[in-house]
């Protein structure tokens, strides 16, 4: 039996800003999608030409036609993009990528639409929608902290809730809080700048400025919780991997009525002293089934930035469990190593 013979695919694009978000900068976009096929795509004009075996070029049509709902409309692909389509493509979840077409949250200041880029990033604003009290548990990257914040603006914006209180514990990694320069605000704005940022980029300086003169912004440090009751809130706490379970304990305990908490975390990046639990850790062991309770799982699939930063990623987690399989093999793996 001979090679299937090739096969060419046609498909005629809208618009040559359609075009330009297809190809990618020096049409690496088109060279990652017949990477991904086996197949071969060159763009003549507003034609897309697919060559190749009948099953790669089906493969690649399909997958295009996944990420229509980005480049018909001039938006560029990223590779987290069409990675997340390939997986949805391999799982026959398809159809449900293709609902991210829909899940439009808001848009930045320079006007990029602003949506969940992946399945689980879809199921955990779902989760946030749902539950008055979620938990996001991933890498640097996945979009925990930004969508959390673009939810938290929303309802505010939409009246839901009168006030958004971001926190984050201020733990000293490596400096100490008294040698740096200016009063506490300034001492701990350090720690909560990547917060700061994503305000900036949904309201612009101006109005995040201004709500935080009236209070209806807040951003503070975790001890700046304690003894409160924050009610009619969308209450996010960032980096809760730095917690200790009493102060996970403390500040989920301030929830109170028409609020709503988000809790977000990366164990792998604690910043606590050796030895001691992390408050996020003990969290998902305790609260693993509350109703009212959501935890979601974001993985290396998941990060939005950098196409390098996933392959960080994944190279620190295949180190990190060599060194856990090391321990093992040693006899030495306890429940301290786990943590560390």
């Amino acid at each position: 039996m001979g090679e299937p013979k090739a096969e060419r695919f046609l498909l005629q694009l809208p618009s040559a800003d359609a075009a330009i978000a297809l190809a990618g900068e020096g049409e690496t976009t088109l060279r990652q999608l017949g990477d991904s096929t086996g197949s071969h795509l060159v763009l003549h004009g507003l034609t897309l030409q697919i060559q190749g075996k009948p099953s790669q070029v089906q493969r690649a049509a399909r997958l295009v036609e996944l990420l229509r709902y980005l480049w018909s409309t001039g938006e560029p692909i990223a590779t987290t993009d069409l990675t997340a389509a390939l997986s949805a493509l391999d799982t026959g979840r398809g159809q449900d990528h293709q609902n991210l077409s829909s899940s439009i949250l808001g848009r930045s200041q320079t006007g990029r639409l602003l949506r969940p880029r992946t399945l689980r990033q879809k199921d955990y604003v779902e989760a946030i929608e749902g539950h008055a009290l979620t938990f996001a548990i991933g890498p640097a990257g996945t979009g925990k902290t930004f969508l959390a914040t673009i939810l938290a603006v929303q309802m505010l914006n939409a009246r839901k809730v009168e006030r958004l209180i971001l926190t984050r514990p201020a733990v000293e990694a490596g400096e100490r809080l008294g040698f740096l320069p200016g009063d506490l605000q300034r001492k701990v704005d350090p720690y909560l700048r990547p917060l700061y940022d994503a305000l900036h980029m949904l309201l612009g300086q101006e109005r995040t400025v201004a709500l935080l003169e009236k209070g209806i912004i807040e951003v503070a440090p975790l001890a700046y919780m304690r003894g409160r009751t924050l009610s009619d809130a969308f209450i996010i706490l960032d980096e809760a991997q730095n917690t200790s379970p009493a102060q996970m304990r403390m500040v989920l305990t301030r929830l109170g009525d028409h609020s709503r908490m988000v809790v977000t975390g990366d164990p792998s990046q604690a910043d606590l002293p050796r030895n001691q639990r992390s408050g996020i850790d003990e969290a998902r062991a305790v609260l693993k089934g509350v109703k009212g309770v959501a935890f979601i799982e974001l993985s290396g699939a998941d990060v939005v930035r950098h196409p390098l930063v996933q392959r960080i990623v994944e190279a620190y987690g295949r180190f990190d469990q060599q060194k856990r399989q090391a321990l093992v093999t040693a006899g030495r793996f306890t429940e301290s190593s786990r943590r560390h």
